[in-house]
């Protein structure tokens, strides 16, 4: 016991600050990339090598149609890498947690010269980045973040049919790192004892009884959180004689939380945005 008391008082205080202070995040570590699409000349490169389809392209004669849905994105940088022109960044960004699907898919609209190339960017579409939702919610955290010991959260998490890679990141939440309980933020094992459902992976077939009958033995008022590509959208598994994609098409989904699979703050960002929406509902 000596011993432990010993290495405790050595190593300090480890948990991070994070939410009241920005992140501090490894340099090697890869968030969402950035799209500049005034710069992008030729998107076909980047959507041939996207994985799970995020990047799509509608096209006639005259005219391209490129959207980016984050809620597909996988941050494997893929993109970056096939467009030569710097148009994608591979950023550290991370909090892209929201209440609305839609502010997860971005696009625009160019016309073409002969070789198929972009030669004027003539649109850009709102709900069309996340960047004016989160602006939005950054207030909101801040309140959240403040009210918060005021009142514990219960959540029970739910695997649908994930990799486990977020489960793999949902457990860091409890370590001394991040700590969620210092929040008030803890994980139980009944339904009956949860505020909030916390869904990972697409929905397998098997698992759509089941999940529904979870969220049904939750008291009101209740949230879901669906985390990661998959939770969001189907991911690589996409929608197949087996799943049946995002959580949305089961479940009323309060936030989405993107990543593969989102870092332990992107997960605490996307709680603390759903308290706010509890609170809401409470009232």
């Amino acid at each position: 016991m000596f011993n432990i008391l010993q290495k405790t008082f050595r190593a300090g205080i480890v948990t991070t600050a994070y939410p009241t202070q920005a992140a501090k995040i490894s340099e090697q570590s890869r968030g969402c990339p950035r799209f500049n699409f005034e710069r992008w000349h030729d998107a076909r490169p980047a959507a041939d090598v996207c994985p799970t389809g995020a990047i799509a392209i509608e096209e006639d004669n005259s005219s391209r149609r490129v959207t980016v849905d984050y809620g597909l994105c996988i941050f494997c940088g893929l993109c970056a890498e096939a467009t030569l022109e710097g148009a994608v960044e591979i950023t550290q960004q991370f909090e892209l947690a929201t209440a609305d699907r839609r502010s997860l898919v971005l696009s625009g609209e160019y016309s073409l010269n002969a070789d198929g190339t972009h030669r004027e960017l003539l649109a850009t579409h709102i709900g069309s980045s996340v960047e004016p939702d989160l602006e939005s919610t950054g207030l909101l955290l801040h309140q959240s973040v403040q009210k918060l010991l005021g009142r514990s959260l219960a959540i029970r998490e739910v695997d649908a049919g994930s990799c486990n890679g977020c489960e793999q990141e949902i457990i860091a939440l409890s370590n001394p790192v991040y700590d969620a309980e210092r929040f008030g933020i803890h994980f139980v094992a009944s339904p009956r004892h949860a505020d909030m459902l916390l869904v990972t992976g697409p929905v397998t077939r098997n698992m759509e009884v089941p999940l529904l009958k979870t969220y049904q033995a939750m008291p009101a008022p209740k949230l879901v959180v669906a985390v990661g590509a998959c939770g969001i959208s189907g991911g690589i598994f996409g929608e197949n004689y087996a799943v049946i994609g995002a959580v949305d098409k089961v479940l009323p989904v309060d936030v989405y939380v993107p990543g593969c699979p989102p870092r332990p703050q992107a997960l605490l960002h996307g709680i603390l945005l759903a308290i706010g929406r509890l609170n809401r509902k409470e009232r």
